[in-house]
């Protein structure tokens, strides 16, 4: 993965928080995509996952979710160096990985209906950035073969989408390779597939550090997998402590079951620092 510079992860920061989005090109290289491209065929193969059976998931997509349980390919997303930096800066480095999921749509899958993904959120909008979604283009996103749809600027607006209703949309169209980065408050939907191929895709999904993930990262992954982790990873999925209370397990920093020495004391123990250097 490439290393972003001060300036670029300004530029985009700048472009989701004017528009809602932004693309990040070049993002991974061939190499990476073939590798992501080759595990999801042998995790269909494997476990024989075919199309969904809801029209919102769409009946001719095929959505692989928990991917870390999977298989150690889709390890190195979450901590792109290409893309974590933008987010870090949107919400915050204690932030956690909330799901990481493929989104593959068939010929003929229909275009899915409008929505933001914090629908189900109960907070008032507009609001601060509290969840950030990035898809990963496996494959080309077109406008042919079902490119995800948005609405620029509609991570501004006081309400949702009504679901089902028509609404004007431009198509993030974008290179295998890239990655599309968005304010979840921001109104999108997968495309209509016209084509005879396949739109390979993978939601890597993050939430601040506070907020409950759509995944439950610690039983959804083994522990002896989650020990494999890189500590970034493992951080991401939860074994981590939220500005030094949320999160921890009697006094103690969850990172410590997988192994390792905690880096931070809770947030108690810094008072008591402060106490004393006064």
């Amino acid at each position: 993965m490439r290393l972003l510079d001060e300036t670029e992860i300004q530029h985009h920061v700048d472009q989701i928080e004017t528009l809602g989005f932004s693309v990040v090109e070049n993002a991974f290289d061939d190499v990476v995509r073939t590798e992501l491209q080759a595990a999801l065929v042998e995790i269909e193969a494997t476990h024989g996952i075919g199309y969904r059976d809801t029209t919102f998931e769409g009946t001719k997509t095929v959505r692989i979710y928990n991917l870390l349980a999977y298989h150690r390919a889709f390890e190195q997303i979450p901590v792109a160096s290409s893309v974590l930096p933008i987010v870090e800066r949107l919400l915050d480095d204690e932030l956690l990985l909330s799901s990481l999921s493929a989104i593959c749509l068939g010929p003929d899958q229909e275009a899915q209906v409008l929505h933001a993904d914090t629908n189900m959120i109960p907070l008032p909008r507009p609001h601060l950035p509290i969840t950030v979604n990035c898809m990963w283009a496996i494959s080309d996103f077109t406008e042919a073969n079902g490119a995800t749809r948005i609405v620029p600027g509609s991570h501004k607006f006081d309400h949702d989408p009504v679901y089902g209703q028509h609404y004007d949309t431009e198509c993030a169209e974008m290179k295998a390779g890239s990655v599309l980065v968005f304010n979840s408050t921001l109104w999108h939907g997968g495309g209509q597939n016209l084509t005879d191929q396949r739109r390979d895709g993978i939601a890597n999904y993050y939430c601040a550090g506070w907020l409950r993930p759509q995944e439950n990262q610690q039983l959804g992954v083994s522990l002896d997998k989650a020990k494999l982790f890189d500590r970034r990873l493992q951080e991401l999925c939860g074994y981590s402590v939220y500005r030094g209370i949320y999160g921890h397990i009697e006094n103690s920093d969850p990172i410590e079951l997988l192994g390792r020495d905690r880096t931070r004391g809770m947030v108690w123990q810094a008072s008591d620092r402060r106490k004393h250097a006064t």
